[in-house]
């Protein structure tokens, strides 16, 4: 491509708005332009990256016995009802209606639209296993949309889908699926960290994020540096020790005035904060029309964690309580506790149901109970770990310190199970004559995020620094004054040679170019000028090197495959080495 005819323009500042490297970056390059929030234009540079991580993908998902097909982002709202997400997933899903007034979606994901597939095709266990997968826009209506390409509305996703006669065969499909991963990203030049997650709203058993390590991440991830246990945030356990044993004593109430946290109460008391009852209430709304009142109870040294929260009370969504619904139920905010209420379900965190002789509130404004114990003097409608992790926290598997991480989600893999087969009647007739349900995985890949994470971890203070695998363009071709016509002649040579080049013809003073140049950051610069031509040489230089050298004219193209195969070659190793198992 000659930069002269190249649709879209370099910036030399980006956006006042725009805070995230990989944004200012994206923009300044001309990968990518804003047409509203979370929705976003690829330029033709911008394009050409996401059909080179695009082909990666592809051959690691056809590696694997792919098949790739493409499903509508248009779903009629049907098979959604079926699944029973329509009630489930809230305004994140975009619902309309089409002109004979029948209820459509736009897909955040395609189970629904595979399944209703699956329950046309699939009739025989011969049929079975069968892997299939698309490249195709989502929608997701987030209500924050931020940082670029990493949080947006509109988006690019591989989505695949594996379909089992049973168990074992899912579990191998999901084992190829989270090696092919590791082998996609380090193809990419990213190492990624693969972590346990909760399975959300595409329901199932197991589940793996796969998690790009950077401090703009929106995902906290519990790590053990000691035996490798790792897991997001949403799902991590810890080691609890068991508390001493001791008699229970009765229960006293005692005046606790101006005392509604945690930490007035243990300061006034003088006690150690593991020696209270946190009260916590939420609201859970369960579908549309269904809310109800829970009273999260925990010990006072650990917070909830309102994805184990949500999944113990069966919840889509969890929103703080009001104070008009706390003292609906007979309940004092800031001296709640779990005695005497009503019309409430109370979730109780296991370190409730272990510590003796707790401080609790008394429902009474300026009281709390000493000695409240679980079982004596209330229960809970669940007992169930909904405690957050945190650093420092005892490893749950060999009780070192948990560390904390911060991630982008790149990718994910669930194990479906038949949570899909059964509600859509995706049934299949073994070799045995009976009828069973198509055993089901999807795994995801966000193309957009994975481009943005990329430019987020290869730049320096000129621009990008594109490893060459995902490169736009591999090699950077710049013609100064006096180089034109061999300028010209070796544009034309490195296109034969099968190179993708952009040619710089436009010009422009030298630091104007080579700032563009440095900017779009292609792994390979060559440089012709009056200068380069009286020594019968090109100038080149490597964009993640400093300095610059010579190469003969006539030896310029094969010193470029040279350093093209050097480039590639420590991906390509990366790309070989067998991840751990997923666990």
């Amino acid at each position: 491509m000659r930069m002269s005819q190249l649709f879209g323009q370099t910036l030399r500042e980006a956006p006042a708005d725009v805070d995230v490297t990989s944004h200012k970056l994206l923009v300044r390059a001309g990968c990518i332009r804003q047409l509203g929030a979370g929705v976003f234009s690829y330029l033709p540079i911008g394009w050409r990256a996401v059909e080179k991580i695009s082909a990666i993908i592809r051959e690691e998902m056809n590696r694997i016995g792919g098949q790739e097909l493409l499903m509508p982002v248009v779903n009629t709202a049907d098979i959604w009802k079926e699944s029973g997400r329509w009630d489930v997933i809230g305004p994140e899903l975009t619902r309309f209606t089409d002109r004979q007034e029948r209820d459509m979606v736009l897909a955040m994901t395609h189970e629904e639209a595979v399944s209703d597939l699956v329950r046309q095709e699939v009739r025989s266990y011969r049929q079975l296993p069968r892997l299939v997968y698309h490249l195709q826009t989502k929608w997701r209506d987030d209500p924050r949309p931020r940082a670029g390409l990493i949080r947006v509305r509109e988006f690019t996703m591989k989505d695949s889908y594996s379909l089992d006669r049973d168990e074992a065969g899912l579990d191998r499909q999901y084992d190829r699926h989270y090696e092919a991963y590791h082998r996609i990203f380090a193809r990419c030049g990213l190492d990624v960290l693969a972590v346990k997650s909760d399975v959300g709203m595409m329901g199932g058993k197991v589940a793996h994020e796969f998690m790009y390590l950077t401090p703009i991440g929106e995902d906290t991830l519990m790590v053990c540096p000691s035996c490798g246990f790792r897991a997001n945030r949403q799902v991590a356990a810890f080691r609890r020790d068991a508390p001493e044993r001791e008699e229970l004593l009765g229960a006293e109430e005692v005046a606790t005035p101006n005392s509604s946290t945690i930490e007035d109460l243990a300061r006034l008391l003088g006690v150690p904060k593991s020696r209270t009852a946190k009260a916590v209430f939420m609201v859970a709304e369960i579908n549309d029309e269904e809310e109800k009142l829970v009273f999260a109870v925990i010990r006072g040294d650990l917070e909830v964690n309102e994805t184990k929260l949500a999944n113990a009370a069966g919840a889509r969504a969890l929103r703080p309580a009001r104070a008009e619904e706390i003292a609906a139920v007979g309940a004092v905010p800031g001296y709640a506790s779990p005695a005497g209420l009503r019309d409430v379900e109370v979730i109780a965190d296991l370190s409730i149901e272990s510590s003796p002789n707790l401080v609790a509130g008394a429902n009474r404004e300026g009281f709390h109970t000493r000695n409240v114990n679980y079982g004596r003097d209330f229960t809970a409608n669940v007992v169930t770990d909904i405690a957050a992790a945190q650093a420092g926290h005892p490893c749950p598997v060999c009780g070192n310190p948990l560390e904390s991480h911060r991630g982008v989600e790149l990718g994910n893999i669930f194990k479906l199970g038949t949570r899909y087969s059964e509600a859509m009647n995706c049934y299949f007739l073994d070799e045995d004559g009976k009828r069973k349900p198509v055993i089901m995985g999807s795994y995801g890949i966000g193309v957009g995020r994975l481009l943005a994470s990329i430019a987020e971890e290869f730049n320096d203070e000129a621009g990008l620094r594109w490893p060459v695998s995902v490169a736009p363009y591999r090699v950077h071709l710049v013609a100064l004054k006096g180089g034109g016509e061999e300028a010209d002649a070796l544009y034309e040579e490195l296109l034969a040679a099968g190179i993708d080049v952009l040619y710089d013809d436009r010009g422009e003073s030298p630091g104007v170019m080579f700032n563009d140049a440095d900017l779009l950051g292609f792994p390979v610069r060559l440089t012709v000028s009056k200068r380069s031509l009286e020594a019968q040489s090109v100038e080149t230089k490597l964009r993640h090197e400093a300095d610059r050298g010579l190469v003969p004219r006539a030896e310029a193209v094969a010193w470029v495959v040279e350093q093209l195969r050097a480039l590639q070659a420590p991906l390509d190793a990366a790309a070989s080495r067998s991840p751990e198992t997923a666990g």
